[in-house]
């Protein structure tokens, strides 16, 4: 079991810590209060990095135990990568704090004093949200073992110029990380313990920091006509939800920004069912819904001045007698209606009622959906990037730039109107998917019928929501993608006083 962590800057550097930590730039000595620890040493610095073989990379480290005249028992150096990179890089710090907590671990230590030079509170704060990132486990079914047991709580604690505005910063900052941290636990719950009720049960707990929650059940959703939802999870025993969050601290009068996650809790492929290999990692299929939960936390915990709406669509898709088939013909929300060539194509189903709930009620300024809809995208981009659709040259180009900015990267991807005759329908308006060749593009085309004209983003993060990429703030199965991705959005260019 991961042992408890507690980070808190202080003014000056303590004199009873296990471990001090100071950084090193790429190819030069450590400066400033940190170059003044390393000279207590009486070291000489050329010598001792290039014997270790430390260039000052990201990453690095160099470790001295039992170093004399320090108050430390063991002084680490860590590498701060290339001097000629902005230093305010918000993202170099995050990984900083990652990279640090990784090597921490490793060594066990319980009292850690970290002696930054000239970083800003916005900097610190980062350092703290890597630190608290690369340190979660889900670990909550694991027996705890005796080596466990025995783990003390590690305490991290920072100097910094000024003690308030870091804590400040760090409250601030910490409010989005908590936000992915809930949507990894949500991710990396088994499908046992997490269906449609639980997930609902979730959600409905931000009603704590002041969020509005409204839970639908079936019989709200028959009287909406939400058909094309209630195929998809007609064939389990499990009742459908769907679940409205509003954070209202903007404007009385504004609009809304809109966010709407695909939470499908476990997909088999219904009666077009996945092959065995590796279907347990459909326990993740709801990582969209995770997502948005995982952002309405991180909004309200900071008090964001904006006026936020999260919409998510709870299902099960399973196999059955009264399962859904290849053939049938539903009739959507919208009026639109849509043949079901694969039972396995249902995220799709699932958005497009609750896309045209959330445009057709909220009248949003813009709507963002997140799936993990399709497999195709990640043949087409890996595990680095999530696919971005978009009808809004604006929107796509604050996503693009919130993608670099949080380090939760996107790619742009084609609509083109040359697809719908993929999706055409010999029987019905649109079918539910195109077969193999373009089937990002296809979903994405398919999705785009039910949004009229309301600014739209899709973001396909199947190649990002969960799976095998890990990194400096994550070991995660699941990584809570898309939170801090669009909570950078929202501050940049929706949020009151935003630039």
């Amino acid at each position: 079991m991961s042992q408890p962590l507690f980070v808190q800057p202080v003014a000056q550097l303590p004199a009873d810590s296990d471990v001090v930590v100071i950084y090193a730039f790429e190819a030069e000595a450590p400066q400033g209060a940190g170059g003044e620890i390393w000279s207590r040493t009486g070291l000489d610095w050329q010598a001792v990095s290039e014997s270790a073989g430390f260039k000052g990379k990201q990453g690095q480290m160099l470790d001295l135990v039992a170093a004399q005249n320090l108050d430390g028992k063991r002084l680490v150096v860590l590498g701060a990568g290339k001097p000629s990179e902005p230093t305010e890089a918000l993202t170099a710090f995050t990984d900083r704090g990652g990279s640090l907590m990784g090597k921490l671990t490793t060594m066990r230590a319980a009292d850690v004093a970290v002696q930054l030079d000239d970083a800003s509170p916005a900097a610190v704060a980062e350092l703290v949200a890597g630190l608290h990132l690369r340190h979660y486990k889900f670990d909550k079914y694991k027996s705890a073992s005796k080596e466990d047991a025995a783990n003390p709580a590690m305490s991290v604690r920072i100097v910094v110029d000024d003690v308030d505005a870091a804590q400040a910063a760090i409250a601030d900052r910490m409010a989005v990380a908590e936000g992915t941290i809930l949507a990894r636990d949500l991710v990396n719950e088994p499908a046992n313990t997490l269906g449609t009720v639980e997930f609902a049960e979730r959600a409905s707990a931000l009603s704590e920091l002041g969020v509005e929650v409204e839970v639908l059940g079936l019989e709200e959703l028959q009287a909406l006509g939400m058909n094309s939802m209630l195929a998809v999870s007609q064939g389990s025993a499990r009742p459908p939800r769907l679940v409205i969050m509003r954070w209202n601290n903007g404007a009385h009068d504004e609009a809304p920004v809109a966010f709407v996650g695909k939470g499908v809790v476990f997909d088999t492929g219904g009666i077009s069912i996945k092959p065995a290999g590796s279907m347990e990692d459909m326990k993740g299929d709801m990582g969209g819904a995770a997502a948005v939960t995982g952002l309405m936390h991180a909004l309200a915990k900071r008090k964001a001045r904006i006026n936020a709406v999260g919409v998510i669509g709870l299902v099960e898709n399973m196999p059955s007698s009264t399962a859904m088939r290849p053939g049938d013909i539903v009739k959507a929300m919208s009026g639109t209606t849509i043949e079901i060539i694969n039972t396995d194509a249902e995220g799709r189903l699932v958005l497009a009622d609750a896309l045209w709930y959330t445009q057709d009620r909220f009248k949003p300024k813009f709507m963002i959906d997140l799936a993990t809809l399709t497999g195709a995208v990640i043949v087409a981009l890996g595990h680095e990037h999530g696919g971005l659709y978009a009808n809004d040259e604006a929107l796509a180009t604050q996503l693009l730039r919130a993608g670099r900015e949080s380090n939760e990267k996107l790619w742009r991807m084609p609509l083109d109107a040359a697809y719908d005759k993929l999706i055409e329908s010999r029987f019905a308006d649109i079918k539910n998917t195109g077969g193999r060749p373009a089937g990002s593009i296809t979903a994405a085309q398919f999705l785009q019928r039910f949004v009229n004209s309301v600014p739209w983003a899709h973001l396909d993060i199947a190649s990002t929501a969960f799976g095998p990429r890990t990194s400096e703030i994550n070991t995660s199965w699941a990584p809570g993608f898309g939170v801090a991705l669009l909570d950078r959005l929202l501050r940049d260019d929706y949020e009151a006083g935003s630039n």
